[in-house]
């Protein structure tokens, strides 16, 4: 029996389209591809990109240490296998940049959800050496000592792990680790010296592109626009073996209107690394929430509560653009007024999975508190943004794209009523094939085409995708084998 849905989609079908050049065609391969931006769409009617909300967990870490405190920050989150490495700066007290007082503290997890801090006996700091600090007494590099697990291959066993920090002074220096714990710095000079506009005063970062076949680095510099004076940005440099870097450049986001960005927190994401995103910290200087009786009520230092700050998604496919498609808050401050003091709700570097369904991030709160911590967030695997639908219906069109592999999988959910329907489309514009209806909500799901197997004849071809969706999301797609 012939099943029968009351959905019906604006607009007409697909104009038919001249052959495109090559240069015209995206080249999918077996990529994932997720809808944070519009890199596959040509067209929508009725969809759009929506931006997901993150749900916030537990609290899982308290600085209440006596060489932590109430400006811990810059924290990265490294997941190695099985094991979850935690890096974050400890500092009790207010004070200037690269102070002697700063050190790098170290916790663990086996599930990205519980935490303990290791007595590794390593430094001493305010008078014993029970503690979880794995670097200390080298100003200033502890001030942003921020690492990465290299995965480049073939990098040798010494120097699996690596970091950079360092202030404007000092230029970024580069370390290497070969169990994330016991570090040593690369070489005396830095390996990002002092430049002119780069301030570095914030968590610079670097990572292996996997993309690019490159070291990549993002670090703080200052732009200057009229009639608002200087704005915290953000600049790039590449190398190809990590000591050696390129003169950087500053990045740019299109029509976008400029913001301070105060961390940038660009990473690859891990199920398609051809993405880095970016859930950076939007400072907003002098936007004063929190009263002066509010502000001695909560305990926020003196100094710390006339701004206010919150969580943006930004992405980038390599080179030095950025791109804005959501502009909207990612990370909101929430109820309570201690998330509304200045440079709280910094995300932390780095978004990791915690579960067969779920990623996590980490975002540190309550700065220049009593009760300032490390909290948990999660989405869904893909779930930053999605193509989304209403209960009227929506479709959206691809660019032309050529895929590899015999099979379409898509990350959505829908609603009891709601649906998701593909067509693969020709260069022209002709339907090939109309799938079945999707129905349900599935992380992995491969797409059944009525009256074929599967997509091997259309392989290497270009072609469109064509969605048809009701009550439905959209997070990812990508062909396989």
């Amino acid at each position: 029996m012939q099943r029968r849905t009351l959905l019906q989609f604006p607009g007409a079908a697909l104009a038919a389209q001249a052959p495109a050049r090559a240069e015209d065609v995206i080249e999918l391969g077996g990529k994932r591809e997720l809808f944070v931006d519009r890199h596959l769409i040509a067209s929508m009617q009725g969809a759009e990109l929506r931006l997901q909300r993150p749900i916030e967990r537990e609290m899982v870490l308290h600085f209440d240490r006596p060489w932590e405190g109430a400006f811990c920050g810059y924290s990265t989150i490294i997941k190695d296998g099985a094991d979850f490495h935690l890096y974050y700066r400890g500092i009790p007290d207010a004070g200037s940049d690269g102070r002697s007082a700063e050190v790098t503290c170290y916790a663990h997890s086996s599930d990205g959800i519980h935490w303990t801090r290791p007595t590794l006996g390593l430094f001493e700091v305010r008078g014993t050496r029970d503690n979880n600090v794995i670097y200390a007494n080298d100003p200033p590099f502890s001030h942003n000592f921020c690492p990465f697990l290299d995965r480049k291959p073939g990098v040798p066993a010494a120097e699996r792990f690596k970091a950079i920090g360092g202030t404007m002074k000092s230029g970024l220096a580069g370390f290497v680790s070969a169990d994330g714990v016991h570090w040593k710095k690369l070489r005396a000079e830095p390996v990002l010296p002092p430049q002119t506009r780069a301030a570095y005063d914030s968590q610079n970062l670097a990572f292996w592109s996997e993309a690019e076949n490159c070291y990549v680095a993002y670090y703080r510099v200052f732009r200057r626009f009229p009639n608002m004076g200087g704005i915290r940005w953000i600049a790039r440099a590449t190398s190809a073996d990590f000591r050696t870097w390129s003169e950087g450049k500053e990045m740019e986001f299109g029509d976008a209107p400029p913001e301070h960005l105060y961390t940038n927190q660009t990473s690859p994401y891990y199920r398609a690394p051809h993405i880095y995103v970016s859930i950076a910290a939007r400072f907003m200087p002098g936007r004063q929430v929190v009263s002066d009786g509010e502000a001695k009520a909560i305990g926020v230092h003196p100094q710390y509560y006339k701004d206010c700050a919150d969580g943006v998604m930004l992405t980038t496919r390599g080179g030095l653009n950025y791109d804005r498609t959501f502009m909207e808050g990612f990370l909101r401050p929430g109820v309570g007024l201690e998330n509304w003091v200045s440079r709280d709700n910094y995300p932390a570097l780095n978004v990791v999975e915690t579960g067969p369904q779920e990623m996590s991030f980490y975002v540190n709160r309550h700065y220049g508190q009593p009760t300032s911590h490390l909290s948990r967030y999660t989405l869904r695997l893909d779930g930053f943004a999605s193509l989304t639908a209403p209960y009227r219906g929506g479709e959206a069109t691809t660019k032309l794209l050529r895929f590899m592999g015999t099979n379409l999988e898509l990350n959505y959910a829908t609603s009891a009523a709601g649906l998701v329907r593909v067509e693969l489309l020709s260069a022209a514009g002709e339907k090939l094939a109309e799938s079945r209806e999707l129905i349900g909500d599935r992380i992995a799901r491969t797409v059944l085409w009525p009256g074929r197997t599967d997509l091997a004849e259309w392989q290497g071809k270009p072609v469109r995708l064509r969605f048809r969706m009701k009550d439905a999301e959209l997070y990812s797609l990508r062909f396989t084998a």
